[in-house]
């Protein structure tokens, strides 16, 4: 199957494998697990931070870090299309207590800096205290665009002026460094957290990593404790993050040129528009004039050996990633076409 739903479906290649096999392990609660601690550090070395810390999840690291900055009944300024709002089933408030003021984003996946500053509440007895910023790079709902540095300092100078931490849900955080041309430290450098992911892009089959300074960290693992996170001989799973990182960042441009293939050759069809692709992933969406519903579109795809993700009633996400070769793109673009033709 060529499965393009998402790419945290990437399975671990076969030196992430042996890795794992061969890792050095023990307690990583009290801190003793070798292999964890390098990968932390390698961490927060490449995002130009203190220290680091392995969280289970994306979803446990943002977590972790809003259950860090804020306090409850802090509020978080968010945007009304980042996955923390959206598919982190409101962990903020369920377990923090921590309300999410709600700004809209932009196309480019970015909060106007007007709209971020009247979020900011005033010293008011009858008002929660605003503590925190929190950016999504590379935003998904936005078509996976990728946050610059000069928007990102921007953002980081305005919460540091008015008193606020600032965090970075980078989920994708490497993506936007290839599609960019920058190194990561450069988008991490404002922030006083961030989050990304060894399981998506990456490759490795589990994992994130936190990183902020060695106080923050120190209090995040506290955090991460609470919410269950404390692994025990973690470095077999840590293992596969640290050949991730070593392997997998210098090819995530090969992910992206995958996706510009798709987007030419599927918006080359007939009543299929393809939004602009800026990293791995692809939106589209199929005209009226095709009598198929989504999910009859979707299980079409999947006759022919092909997984999508519908994502509303004609549109559509595909997710290129180290599993989708050139082959795979040309059958994905192949059997859109004909179940297409056929409809």
């Amino acid at each position: 199957m060529v499965d393009l739903r998402s790419d945290t479906i990437t399975r671990p290649t076969p030196e992430m494998r042996e890795a794992m096999a061969r890792a050095e392990v023990g307690d990583d609660v009290f801190g003793e697990d070798p292999t964890v601690n390098r990968l932390e550090a390698m961490a927060a070395d490449l995002l130009g931070k203190e220290a680091g810390l392995f969280v289970a999840s994306g979803t446990m690291g943002n977590l972790v870090a809003l259950l860090t900055h804020c306090r409850r009944g802090d509020e978080a300024i968010v945007g009304d299309k980042s996955h923390t709002l959206r598919y982190e089933q409101g962990g903020m408030a369920a377990l923090g207590g921590i309300m999410p003021h709600v700004v809209p984003n932009l196309d480019d996946g970015t909060m106007a800096l007007e709209a971020i500053e009247a979020a900011i509440r005033p010293p008011n007895v009858h008002f929660p205290r605003t503590r925190l910023v929190a950016l999504e790079n590379t935003h998904n709902l936005c078509a996976g665009v990728p946050l610059t540095a000069a928007y990102t300092r921007r953002v980081g100078e305005l919460a540091h002026a008015r008193g606020l931490k600032m965090h970075i849900d980078g989920a994708r955080l490497f993506n936007a460094a290839a599609a960019l041309g920058l190194p990561a430290r450069e988008l991490a450098a404002p922030a006083d957290s961030v989050t990304f992911c060894l399981s998506k892009g990456l490759c490795a089959p589990v994992g994130s990593v936190l990183v902020g300074s060695a106080a923050f960290i120190a209090e995040a693992r506290r955090a991460r404790k609470v919410v269950g996170g404390g692994m025990r001989q973690a470095g077999v799973i840590a293992a596969a993050g640290i050949v991730a990182l070593e392997k997998m960042r210098a090819r995530l441009v090969e992910d992206h040129r995958r996706a510009r293939r798709l987007a030419a050759g599927w918006g080359a069809l007939p009543a299929v528009t393809v939004e602009p692709v800026h990293t791995n992933m692809v939106y589209f969406a199929v005209d009226e004039s095709v009598p198929l519903a989504a999910q009859a579109i979707v299980a079409a795809l999947r006759e022919r050996g092909v997984l999508l993700l519908a994502v509303g009633g004609r549109r559509f996400r595909a997710v290129t990633h180290y599993w989708i070769d050139d082959a795979a793109v040309e059958q994905a673009i192949a059997a859109l076409g004909e179940v297409l033709s056929a409809a």
